[in-house]
């Protein structure tokens, strides 16, 4: 070979090599080869009911009717069909004047018609009757603006790998078509400009149309799921409307409380257990309030630590107890505020003045300790419920005796001891459980909301990642004080890095009441499981949902539900590992 009019040697080999290379570049450069040529199949075969272009076949429908009612993402089974379908559509605007044109003789024509048959005594063709209102209330909103008018075109290519698999889903195809109303044919005859009407090619070789307005038009497509899949977080589950996995890092959101609603037996304890789970891989530290000890296994499993409360139990907590190591500005008249809230919890209803008389029980019983708002008294072993129920003695009036004896069941009744000692344990564990099962049914709340207090303490005094899931919140909020101090708890909770998960099955009951509401809008994340008929009117009006999501709320299966993300929702199915089905069937 000549290279810039030198001669080289080279062996045989290269040689050929370099010749065969210079006689294709001299081919593409004559332009005997184009890249079409290089693309192109080997052969294509047209005949009246399919196109086959190498060994694949092709058929193309056409659509030529519609339903006259329809609602959004109608076509939701036809773009979740089970194959490959190549969708195509074609949009044309058209001039509303010559719409309106038609429209007017039209109106006329059919005006005839009914005219004729009333005069002739005939039964008026109800067809005619309803395209009649049909248009003339287009024709009202194409004058008006409101609307306008579009020629449409639809078209669906279906491949397959044989001539028999084609017939087969051709008439899956056109029985789903049928079954949304919608009629399909063939593209007999055209199936070449069928094929490349639906090639991404934007050309539109059928041309068959069908006239639409805006509104009509709109419901056409079909891309109306919203999308709750973010770059980072745990997965909650799968979209079961597109596939997708909602996956979300609750503290990413302008805050990370949640709620979750559901009746019992709909799969609420399963889905906090796989979240926590999946947070505790994330680096979150967890803590539950278990009523019922549901997550006692979980937590022995996991390594966490299980704090039981009952008469016998040797966890106590002191709800005098204050944050000496990082005070609020106004430490101590907080928490004679939230202490007020407790004994209106323990004691029930007060008059306004039994609540003047708490308030100053209550500032007496510190400052019998030598605790005043100087935040170095603070550090002072803090008075007890037994040093308020002397203070109440103390004053020897009935109205002070009266108050007294309704704390004497926690000083010298069957309540004695659970929360009149001084606290002997901290959070220290990622993963710690305050279960409170084998307390009575009335004194629950009491223990849940002194428990809230000691949390709300340490989440102050240690800022890290944190998540707080309190089951079976219905206890607190059917409480009105200990409701008020969830929702603030809620409030505040993202100053602290902290996510509330809130958990009830007694639905109506928390929605009905103002508190649970503000809870729920205090969180950027609701999950609504399976409801019962008693509780889904409440859910409907309070998250404005369809007939169809109401309907499914109704009939869904055990972990499915609505996932809602702002203003966004996606109808979910709660899914996990096989190897975290391991983990959670052990507790």
């Amino acid at each position: 070979m000549q290279f810039f009019g030198k001669k080289k040697k080279s062996d045989g080999k290269n040689e050929k090599q370099k010749t065969n290379v210079e006689l294709v570049g001299n081919i593409l450069t004559k332009g005997m080869v184009s890249v079409k040529d290089i693309v192109a199949p080997s052969f294509v075969e047209v005949d009246f009911n399919y196109i086959k272009i190498d060994e694949k076949f092709y058929r193309t429908l056409f659509v030529v009717g519609y339903p006259r009612y329809v609602s959004p993402n109608w076509l939701s089974s036809l773009i979740a069909y089970d194959h490959p379908l190549y969708i195509s559509t074609f949009i044309y605007p058209t001039e509303s004047a010559q719409i309106l044109k038609d429209l007017r003789r039209k109106i006329a024509e059919m005006e005839a018609t009914i005219e004729s048959d009333i005069k002739a005594g005939k039964v008026v063709d109800p067809t005619v009757q309803v395209s009649l209102d049909d248009a003339l209330t287009l024709q009202a909103e194409l004058a008006q603006g409101s609307e306008r008018f579009f020629q449409f075109a639809f078209y669906i290519t279906i491949p397959a790998d044989s001539e028999k698999e084609l017939d087969r889903y051709s008439k899956e195809v056109e029985s789903t078509l049928g079954s949304l109303l919608i009629v399909a044919k063939k593209a007999t005859l055209e199936m070449e400009e069928g094929f490349k009407s639906t090639l991404p090619m934007f050309s539109d070789k059928l041309k068959i149309w069908r006239n639409m307005d805006t509104t009509s038009l709109a419901t056409m497509f079909p891309f109306s799921t919203a999308s709750l899949t973010a770059n980072e977080g745990v997965l909650y589950g799968v979209n079961e409307h597109d596939g997708s996995l909602v996956i979300f890092d609750r503290f990413t959101l302008e805050n990370a409380n949640s709620v979750i609603l559901g009746k019992s037996g709909g799969g609420k304890s399963f889905l906090v257990k796989l979240e926590s789970l999946r947070q505790l891989l994330m680096g979150s530290e967890m803590i539950i309030i278990d009523p019922e000890n549901e997550y006692q296994k979980m937590c022995e499993v996991f390594g966490g630590e299980f704090v039981s409360f009952s008469i016998s139990s040797p966890y106590k907590i002191n709800p005098f107890e204050l944050n000496a190591d990082n005070p609020e500005p106004d430490e101590l008249a907080n928490k004679i505020l939230n202490l007020h809230s407790l004994m209106r919890v323990i004691m029930g209803e007060l008059t306004p003045a039994q609540d003047a008389l708490l308030d100053r029980a209550l500032v007496l019983t510190y400052k019998q300790k030598g605790i005043t708002q100087d935040p170095e008294t603070y550090k002072i072993e803090p008075p007890l419920l037994e040093d308020l129920y002397k203070v109440f003695l103390g004053y020897e009036t009935p109205e002070a005796a009266e108050m007294a004896t309704r704390l004497e069941k926690f000083i010298k009744g069957s309540a004695a001891g659970v929360f009149n000692q001084h606290s002997n344990f901290d959070i220290k564990n990622r993963f710690t459980v305050f279960g409170i099962r084998d307390l009575e049914e009335n004194l629950r709340p009491v223990a849940m909301y002194i428990i809230l207090d000691y949390i709300w303490n340490r989440v102050r005094r240690n800022q890290v990642r944190r998540l707080l899931v309190i089951d079976e919140a219905w206890y607190l909020i059917k409480h009105k004080d200990s409701a008020q101090y969830l929702h603030s708890f809620a409030k505040r909770a993202r100053k602290y890095h902290l996510g509330l998960t809130t958990i009830t099955q007694d639905v109506e009951d928390f929605l009905s009441i103002e508190e649970g509401r503000a809870i729920l809008t205090n969180s950027s994340l609701q999950i609504l499981l399976k409801q019962s008929t008693a509780a889904v009117d409440k859910i409907t009006e309070v998250f404005h949902l369809t007939g169809g999501e109401k309907h499914f709320l109704l009939s869904t299966g055990i972990g499915e539900g609505l996932f809602f993300a702002g203003q966004a929702h996606v109808a979910i199915k709660v899914i996990a590992s096989e190897k975290e089905m391991e983990m959670l069937s052990q507790t």
